[in-house]
Order: C-alpha cells, then structure tokens, then sequence
C-alpha cells in the first residue's frame, strides 16, 4: 500500500497541525533574533579591533571619539563609562550594568525558542503514542485483516515523531548560537571596559590630560 504526502498530513492529525504551527513560530523568531543579532555585532570587530590598538598607545581621546561616533552597543558603552564622572568603581558598576543590560537585550526569545526545542519532541512523542494506540486498536477490530489496516496508524506514529525532531534540532542549534554570541558579547565588553577604566585612572595618575 502506497501513502502519499496528503495522507501522512492527514494521518499526523491534530499533533502535526501543532508541531506546524510551533515551527512558523520558532523561525520567526530565529528569524526576529539573527536579524537583531547582525545589526547588533556589524562592525563590532572592526570597532574593537580599533579600540585594542588605540590602547596600546594610550590614546584615550581618540577612543572616546570613535565610540561617539559608533552606532554600535560596544562604542555606546566605552563611551559612557569614558564620560562618566565618578570613581573607577563607580565607573565599573556602570559598566556591568550597561553590558548586563544589552546582554539581557540579546537573550530575548531565547527562552522560548529553547522550550520549543525542548518540547516539540515530546509533543513528537505524544503523537507517535497515539498513533501506536490507534494502530493496535484497529488491528484488534480487523482482525486477520493485514497490515493496510493498520498503515495509517504507523504512518501517524512515525510522521510525529519526525516532526518533532523537525521543529527541535533547527531550534536547539539556534539557541546555542544565539546564547554562545550573548555570552562572547558579554565577556568582550567586560574585559575592554576593565582595560579602559584601568589606563583612565593610569591616565589621571600621571596627571596626563
């Protein structure tokens, strides 16, 4: 017996139609995050690159006018701890909270793209036991009738269970490289912030303007 694509849709039943609609959603969402995410990291490298050299020759000024006229996360936050009038920590609270704030910025939705990657094998699963529980029900009613019988309940039972697998993998993979480029953020900017702030207050030590 020959089971065309319509027929597994049907077969899938009410989980698939489910499973479906948590795939649009979690690549809307993958979707929404890249396209926040390259905006957020274009030109980041460049800018830190630039920042590293800069400091090499403690050119402070020159710094603080390339992250004004950044329109990148990482120039908004050198330039505010290099224009905030406090103490170095003081000047390194601000800085935590500042990369804390856009760290927080970068992990929005992955919480519920990881719960559709957790999740949709276990719907995936709950399909497949219905299909299962259908199948031998039927082969208890038909009995002798042969396996066409039961085909459709095993081809509800395994396309379930395939697209769960379906919606999980594409959603797990973008959460840990979501999660992987917020955390590589978060560590960049805390270690450049701490070596600004540092050869601030060398600056200022030396009575060098």
């Amino acid at each position: 017996m020959n089971i065309t694509f319509k027929q597994l849709l049907v077969a899938g039943g009410p989980i698939l139609f489910l499973l479906a609609a948590l795939s649009i959603y979690s690549t809307a969402l993958i979707w929404e995050r890249w396209t926040m995410y390259k905006r957020t990291f274009s030109g980041m490298k460049d800018l830190l690159h630039k920042i590293n050299a800069l400091l090499r020759t403690g050119e402070l000024k020159q710094i603080d006018e390339l992250c004004a006229r950044s329109k990148n996360p990482a120039g908004d936050i050198v330039h505010k701890v290099m224009n905030h009038h406090g103490t170095p920590l003081e000047k390194r609270e601000l800085a935590e909270k500042a990369v804390e704030w856009h760290v927080s910025r970068l992990g929005r939705s992955l919480t519920a793209i990881a719960t559709i990657g957790s999740i949709s094998p276990f719907i995936g699963l709950f399909g497949t036991v219905i299909g299962v529980i259908r199948a031998f029900r039927d082969l208890s009613t038909y009995a002798g009738a042969g396996p066409s019988v039961v085909a459709m309940g095993i081809a509800e039972a395994l396309v379930n269970t395939a697209a769960g697998l379906f919606v999980a993998i594409p959603a797990i993979v973008a959460y840990n490289y979501f999660s992987h480029k917020a955390a590589d953020f978060g560590s960049e900017m805390n270690w450049i912030t701490e070596q600004v702030i540092d050869r601030s207050v060398a600056r200022e030590l030396s009575g060098v303007n």
